[in-house]
């Protein structure tokens, strides 16, 4: 079997346009997640319904965040994403989040070929106070049902901060 981080790459950070992998669909409430060691995604848990995902969650191949996982991605597209599947995705800005201590980050992207939605959505504010509100609101707490206290949305970053964050993680998975 080929070595997945090396048939996939982050893509064109500096351009502004990855690769993603959807874990989880959104609107759904199970937790799965990419193993590297298997070369599969496997279901880690199943959390409340009330935590559902507020939109499509991934990681980007070949990056380690500062927890030890891939870094993750939230793909804001028209209809949710199914689990494996790899696209090509804008980077439009960054989630700062504290997960039990540890810095893990969430890129926001928008899918590069969705010329319907995409097209018009080229930073966080293009997503509106709301949608960036709501999505706050969800790390914040999705968590407070068995570890209340254990997450920390710390802030929004842009498009620059995001591809900083992206190349630190491709330099932590390259050591």
């Amino acid at each position: 079997m080929p070595d997945f981080n090396k048939v996939v790459t982050p893509g064109d950070v500096d351009g502004g346009v990855i690769n993603t992998v959807i874990e989880i669909s959104e609107g759904s409430s199970l937790k799965i997640e990419w193993n590297r060691e298997l070369a599969c995604f496997e279901l880690d848990r199943v959390e409340p319904k009330i935590f559902a995902k507020p939109c499509n969650y991934g990681f980007i191949p070949g990056t380690l965040d500062e927890d030890g996982d891939e870094l993750d991605t939230l793909v804001v597209s028209p209809e949710p994403l199914p689990t494996g599947l790899l696209l090509k995705v804008k980077v439009i800005g960054i989630l700062n989040f504290i997960d039990d201590g540890e810095a893990d980050h969430k890129v926001v992207c928008v899918p590069a070929d969705d010329r319907n939605n995409g097209d018009s959505i080229n930073s966080l504010e293009d997503l509106g106070q709301r949608w960036l509100d709501q999505v706050a609101h969800h790390f914040t707490h999705y968590k407070d049902l068995k570890k209340p206290g254990s997450t920390v949305v710390e802030g929004w970053g842009d498009i620059d901060h995001a591809k900083k964050i992206i190349n630190e993680c491709i330099e932590r998975f390259a050591k």
